[in-house]
């Protein structure tokens, strides 16, 4: 009985939670904003990264520290060089030059 005239209580005061925004409206400020600089390819801006599998520290630099393959929107490549890189990776793997997955815990 208590819940009805806190509800009716809530639409006489115009809807709005403690924070001041209408229920049911999303939040305009959630993220903290800020600038970002947009990610640049770095094969298909400089000549001196050359794709190859055989670069262990270049792949390295591509596996996150559990083993994982770095997505694009981290790591700023573009797709046709992401397939590439993926491809690259795999196969460092496979000749056990890069790891599978970390050492350790």
């Amino acid at each position: 009985m208590a819940m009805t005239h806190l509800k009716s209580d809530m639409k006489e005061r115009g809807g709005r939670d403690r924070d001041g925004d209408e229920r049911g409206s999303k939040k305009m400020d959630r993220g903290g904003g800020g600038f970002h600089r947009k990610k640049v390819c770095r094969f298909c801006s400089e000549n001196d990264y050359v794709l190859d599998y055989k670069d262990v520290k270049m792949m390295q630099s591509f596996v996150s520290e559990h083993g994982k393959i770095v997505p694009r929107r981290i790591s700023g490549t573009c797709a046709q060089h992401q397939r590439k890189l993926t491809v690259a990776v795999k196969r460092a793997r496979n000749l056990a030059l890069v790891g599978y997955v970390s050492m350790g815990g």
